[in-house]
């Protein structure tokens, strides 16, 4: 699997001026990005001890901004921080997928009907061109692109749903099966990825014709499909993701 971190010893951007509140909060961004995706796409196993050394020579930073960027996703729910031990890699049980995928569908599934209640001609535009662009990345096999252009249809949908409650709560929980949720289109030999696009059209469909009732359990369908992938691929074990996935380009 080829990742998102560049090559041993290259800074991923200009050290910031001194002063310039800006350009650390764009450093910090994108330190924080690519740690992110680099632990949502199993390079680190389940389970296993973020090597922050390595991290901080492959990123080519200190480890202050590192350690700033692993407390954020131990807020996400991504990792866990040990006590004067570093962090590693939060390990989720079948049980605890269960719990969270049903949490999570009953949230988008509200979403989808609040959606269609007050989502905008120019909102469903925008949702219809992330479409379009994750079945780009699809026909690619380019599952890095997929993953991130599908979360972001999923969050435009939250988002439209006019509910800050319902959006915060599902911030709160996306982080935890974030990782479960892109490997779980490797399940049965990539065959989940194929029905995740297909039921993705019929989400789209459903959301243009504001039928919230119909995409509220179309959403509810859709991540308990993603459930059962997920548990059936932690069960395959690591190795099935690594002779499963697509390679970067």
């Amino acid at each position: 699997m080829k990742s998102a971190i560049p090559e041993t010893g290259v800074p991923i951007t200009e050290p910031a001026a001194a002063g310039s509140d800006r350009q650390e909060a764009s450093l910090h961004g994108e330190i924080l990005l690519r740690l992110r995706d680099y632990v949502v796409e199993g390079n680190i196993p389940e389970g296993g001890r973020v090597p922050e050394r390595q991290l901080c020579e492959m990123l080519g930073i200190s480890r202050t901004p590192l350690r700033e960027a692993l407390k954020v996703l131990a807020a996400e729910g991504l990792i866990e921080l040990l006590p004067n031990r570093g962090a590693r890699v939060r390990q989720l049980s079948p049980r605890d997928l269960e719990e969270l995928f049903d949490v999570m569908a009953g949230l988008e599934s509200l979403a989808g009907r609040l959606a269609c209640e007050s989502i905008t001609d120019e909102e469903i535009a925008a949702i219809e061109r992330l479409h379009y662009e994750m079945y780009g990345h699809y026909l690619h096999r380019d599952m890095h692109g997929y993953f991130q252009t599908n979360q972001q249809i999923h969050e435009s949908i939250v988002a439209a749903a006019r509910n800050e409650t319902l959006k915060t709560t599902y911030a709160n929980f996306a982080g935890r099966i974030r990782r479960v949720r892109y490997s779980a289109n490797f399940a049965r030999k990539r065959q989940r990825w194929a029905e995740a696009m297909r039921e993705h059209e019929a989400i789209l469909d459903a959301l243009r014709r504001r039928a919230g009732s119909e995409l509220s359990d179309i959403l509810f369908a859709h991540l308990r499909n993603k459930r059962s992938a997920a548990i059936e691929h932690l069960a395959e074990g690591p190795d099935s993701a690594r002779e499963t996935a697509p390679q970067r380009s």
